[in-house]
């Protein structure tokens, strides 16, 4: 199948639905987003370059040189294509930059952090959680020089141990970063020197922080780092501000209510809370169709840099991922999948028909995405 272009996606574009503000409505509800076999929500893409260019200075130009970052992120973006990790994270401190400045608290930042399809549950878990280690450094390096005292909390105390090790010239030389972990405010364990914890107390570096990048948090730990952010935030008044790092938070959750794991009042009560200010996760889908290629293999994105609403990005042959639907409230993820279906052209069941219902599947959303009732926040949705 040849190249996806933005121009293809303009020519299949159809009418679409209002797009509902989850700030003034009652209830997250989506009128219909997704038209009828070719046509997707594309309506607002055509405009949007125009309305770019008309918020930007007659001398500014609208995009950068490397045409990819808008003046105005609260209109989302275009296209996103990363040249490298230092411009992703660059991209989601400014985000996290521009939480804290609205008075957000609770931040969650996720992004892949291995150039692959590895996560913390494939592969090598020391590959990923080096990396993200890394990362979190290279994030927390940045808020610093912004004047934020930044102290990046691990999961307990052997791995700290061991990322002071590892990262221990980083961390010198990062000034205004500090490190620590979910349990350093605990009496110290006389045992932990035997299997490599004896690494210097960070208790104190804890409490005179005021930005906390937790990282590494497994779906077990989510109960101390909710403890920590209790704690820390009680202690701190309301300056605290907590990011949750990179800590896949959607594969947590779908953890969450099974047996020996914590129960899933930890996301109606705790992570519901935390608001994504910088996501990008990517997805990669495949289709079967009666004639040549036979398979159709297609990649997008779910993604928001705040303020900009959240948006659906289809990944092009040149590896650039291009806008094709957005909205002010966040997709689940069966709504991603048939937003790129449509965009491609490959939704050609009639609607309603059985051949439809058995291509979308009986469930289309996850539990933590239906139980909208049992939230005592909806700050995750924003």
């Amino acid at each position: 199948m040849g190249p996806v272009t933005m121009s293809h996606l303009q020519g299949r574009a159809g009418g679409c639905a209002p797009l509902v503000n989850p700030r003034t409505s009652g209830r997250f509800i989506r009128i219909t987003r997704f038209g009828r076999q070719g046509q997707c929500s594309f309506s607002r893409i055509a405009g949007r370059c125009d309305r770019l260019a008309a918020r930007a200075g007659p001398n500014e130009p609208t995009t950068s040189a490397s045409n990819r970052a808008v003046l105005d992120k609260s209109a989302g973006r275009m296209t996103y294509k990363p040249l490298s990790y230092g411009e992703m994270v660059n991209d989601a401190v400014e985000s996290v930059m521009a939480a804290i400045g609205d008075g957000v608290k609770w931040l969650e930042v996720e992004f892949p952090a291995l150039p692959t399809n590895v996560d913390g549950y494939k592969g090598s878990s020391d590959l990923f959680i080096d990396s993200n280690t890394q990362l979190a450094l290279a994030g927390a390096k940045r808020m610093a020089a912004r004047g934020r005292k930044v102290h990046i909390v691990l999961p307990d105390a052997g791995e700290y141990a061991r990322t002071c090790r590892i990262f221990k010239n980083s961390i010198q030389l990062a000034e205004g970063v500090t490190v620590g972990h979910l349990n350093e405010g605990n009496p110290p364990n006389p045992l932990a020197a035997l299997f490599g914890g004896g690494a210097p107390s960070s208790k104190e570096a804890g409490e005179q922080a005021d930005t906390y990048i937790c990282i590494n948090a497994t779906c077990i730990e989510l109960l101390n780092v909710r403890a920590y952010v209790d704690k820390m935030g009680a202690a701190g008044g309301s300056d605290k501000v907590f990011i949750l790092w990179n800590m896949e938070l959607d594969t947590l959750r779908g953890d969450l209510g099974l047996p020996a794991f914590p129960s899933k009042d930890m996301h109606y009560q705790f992570l519901s809370r935390v608001r994504p200010v910088f996501y990008l996760r990517p997805r990669d889908y495949s289709k079967s169709v009666p004639v040549p290629p036979f398979i159709v293999n297609y990649s997008g994105a779910l993604f928001r840099e705040y303020p900009g609403p959240w948006q659906v990005m289809l990944k092009q042959d040149g590896g650039e991922y291009a806008c094709i639907a957005e909205d002010r409230a966040r997709y689940n993820l069966g709504e991603v999948k048939e937003e790129l279906t449509v965009a491609m052209g490959l939704a050609t069941e009639a609607e309603g028909s059985t051949m439809q219902f058995l291509r979308r599947g009986y469930k289309t959303s996850t539990w933590y995405e239906d139980d909208y009732e049992l939230e005592q926040s909806h700050e995750w949705r924003l």
